[in-house]
């Protein structure tokens, strides 16, 4: 008869061993619920599908103040800017800013918007729902028009950000542009200035 080369004691280490991680990983969700609740202030609320984090109450809600900017490349003849310089917004609801083009030339332009987030590490927090940077903009001549973007900041953001600063910056789409100025472009992209 062969000795095992664990030995008796051996295999009950192993098996303590093997007990003790299994309960280590069960710990470890309770211990992060306690952890956010005591020491963040947050609490974590079981939905059917996903864990969503929310205020205790909402008095104690964490406020963030967003500010708004806008811009245009110098080859893109439009005026655009942000209809309110900044505003005061709660983590984790759903919020509505406007911004206004207008295109000054005497031709229709088609342009893109891209957005930058500032502080950079709030970027992956600052959530559109809805965006007009999402697609091409078609302004037919003298045209202006409301664009709004709907956006959420997510309460994961980092308790030391306290200012958020969305920015767009719109540049002509030559490619799109030439396409309609040639009839190519797509149909009803135009719309009739007021």
């Amino acid at each position: 008869m062969s000795k095992s080369p664990l030995g008796a004691l051996g295999v009950w280490k192993m098996l303590g061993l093997s007990l003790g991680a299994f309960v280590f990983a069960f710990s470890m969700v309770p211990l992060y619920r306690i952890t956010c609740e005591k020491v963040l202030g947050v609490r974590l609320e079981k939905g059917p599908t996903t864990a969503v984090a929310t205020t205790a109450n909402d008095a104690d809600a964490r406020w963030v103040t967003v500010q708004f900017d806008g811009g245009v490349n110098s080859r893109l003849p439009w005026r655009f800017a942000p209809e309110q310089a900044r505003m005061r917004v709660q983590v984790g609801r759903q919020y509505e800013a406007l911004y206004s083009a207008r295109n000054v030339s005497d031709h229709a332009i088609v342009g893109n918007a891209v957005p930058s987030i500032a502080p950079s590490q709030a970027s992956r927090y600052f959530n559109k729902t809805e965006c007009f940077c999402f697609t091409a903009q078609t302004l037919a001549p003298g045209e202006s028009r409301d664009m709004p973007v709907r956006f959420i900041i997510d309460p994961a953001l980092p308790h030391g950000v306290q200012t958020v600063t969305l920015s767009y910056t719109f540049y002509k789409n030559e490619a799109q542009t030439a396409a309609l100025a040639t009839g190519n472009g797509p149909t009803g992209a135009v719309r009739a200035a007021p």
